[in-house]
């Protein structure tokens, strides 16, 4: 029997191939006798797994050298916290708000900066589009500019990233790609700092994979924890304090998962690029031509990852999920905060499982017509 298909925002599917190998490695890891969550993170057995994971995430994604790739812990919530103590230097932040996580960080940043400044705001037209660039108001001198580059709530995502020195600022771009990280490419000379809880596209929860550009170390605040210090995380190669062994090894097989994609004559997150917006148009084009289903989201700014949308007859919601789950198809109510429904559809989700939901999508509106 195949597996049901998860839609979940997060903490994610996993790709089937990735569980099985660590399921066949739990109590074995390559001949060493132990598993990886019994090995020291200083033995050679898990200095390789590290070496492997750090490699291969710098491929996956086109990492330049001049960028140090740190493996913490906390979450892209906590990141929200250790940014503006390493970056802020108790000055002025400009954040941009798109949705509930942008929200969060300008909300932890006033606790370590000077001034928190929203730049710009999409909450007016209920965080369905992305502001654009050049009516952003930025700030003169800001440390950092901060962007959630993927709303996992509201559904909205950054088609490509600000141009911040054609805007007429030198401050670092900061950005959060928690939930669409690894699904297309980063165009680094514009990113000071990325940060991706691992949960959504990555792996396990309980790793927070931070990449930070060099010249952007060593500025934490004095009450900076140690082990939140970005230059002596990399300093130590992420072993200053006992890292999350289990999620960077799930995790070193999901980059391993990726580099090894292969779609036509694309590989890698090139691959994954066109998969990801094959999968998102099938889902997308059903529901603009729903006379039953809707996505509020500016199509300018629709995510590829994250589709909310919701049934015209909301007293239908219980029957649509009760039916989905009967089918295999899990996860899908929407978050608390904007009701509806919600289909998360990551790395680890083939397109089969976006035509079982088109099917199911169909055969409901047909039935309920």
């Amino acid at each position: 029997m195949n597996r049901p298909y998860n839609f979940s925002a997060g903490p994610a599917a996993i790709p089937e191939e990735v569980l099985k190998t660590a399921a066949a490695e739990m109590l074995d890891w390559h001949g060493s006798g132990m598993g990886v969550m019994e090995m020291s993170h200083r033995g050679k057995e898990f200095i390789s797994i590290y070496e492997k994971a750090e490699a291969d995430f710098r491929a996956l994604l086109s990492v330049p050298p001049q960028f140090k790739i740190l493996f913490m812990q906390g979450g892209g919530l906590a990141e929200n916290a250790i940014v503006p103590l390493n970056l802020s230097r108790a000055a002025t932040v400009d954040v941009v708000v798109t949705g509930s996580w942008s929200q969060k960080s300008q909300k932890e940043a006033r606790k370590y900066a000077s001034t928190v400044n929203v730049i710009a705001s999409n909450e007016a037209d209920g965080h369905r589009s992305i502001p654009d660039p050049a009516s952003w108001k930025l700030s003169r001198g800001a440390s950092y500019v901060h962007v959630c580059t993927n709303e996992t709530i509201h559904g909205v995502e950054f088609q490509q990233l600000p141009d911040l020195a054609a805007l007429g600022s030198d401050a670092p771009l900061v950005i959060d790609f928690s939930s669409h990280v690894a699904s297309r490419p980063v165009d680094w000379s514009r990113v000071g700092v990325a940060f991706a809880g691992a949960q959504k596209n990555l792996g396990p929860a309980g790793v927070t994979v931070v990449v930070v550009r060099e010249d952007l170390l060593g500025h934490a605040l004095p009450i900076c924890p140690s082990a939140f210090d970005y230059k002596i995380v990399a300093e130590h190669d992420s072993m200053y304090n006992t890292p999350p062994t289990w999620g960077i090894y799930v995790a070193g097989l999901t980059f391993d998962w990726l580099l090894r994609q292969t779609e036509g004559d694309l590989s890698g997150v090139a691959a994954i690029e066109a998969r990801n917006i094959a999968k998102a148009r099938t889902l997308y084009d059903y529901i603009d031509g729903s006379q039953l289903y809707v996505n509020p989201i500016d199509p300018a700014a629709r995510s590829r990852m994250n589709v909310p949308f919701l049934l015209r007859d909301e007293s239908r919601n219980d029957a649509f999920l009760a039916g989905a789950k009967a089918r295999g198809l899990l996860q899908l109510k929407g978050h608390k905060s904007v009701g509806g429904m919600r289909a998360s559809i990551y790395n680890a989700m083939p397109i089969e499982g976006i035509h079982a939901l088109v099917d199911y999508l169909r055969e409901f509106e047909k039935s309920h017509a």
